[in-house]
């Protein structure tokens, strides 16, 4: 099950550096689901706080990890949220797939 974590780690640093470069699809999906975007590097750092904070639960500091996976999990819960309000179905299943990798990684930090 650590592959599970391993995986969202990497998504979700990977991410990050695209929010952080400003990908064009990037910021091309924020302002298609209204997010405006000079938020899009502050939500590229609370992605990269949740890889590191999963890093850290794996090399032994759980209760980190358990706070890094269930802030994903909210994060993405909100990304899921923003994709509905705006009537953006079309890539829904990106933050679907990110919050599913999220809520598996918070079964593996809570067990």
């Amino acid at each position: 099950m650590v592959v599970v974590t391993l995986i969202t780690i990497l998504a979700n640093a990977g991410m990050a550096v695209a929010d952080f470069a400003r990908a064009r699809f990037v910021l091309a999906n924020a302002a298609e689901v209204d997010v405006p975007e000079p938020w899009v590097p502050v939500l590229g750092a609370l992605k990269a706080a949740g890889a590191a904070g999963l890093l850290l639960g794996l090399l032994g500091v759980p209760y980190i990890g358990v706070a890094a996976a269930g802030g994903l999990v909210l994060f993405f819960a909100g990304a899921l949220v923003a994709h509905v309000r705006a009537r953006v179905y079309r890539n829904i299943a990106f933050p679907g797939g990110y919050f599913a990798l999220a809520v598996a990684s918070l079964y593996v930090a809570a067990s």
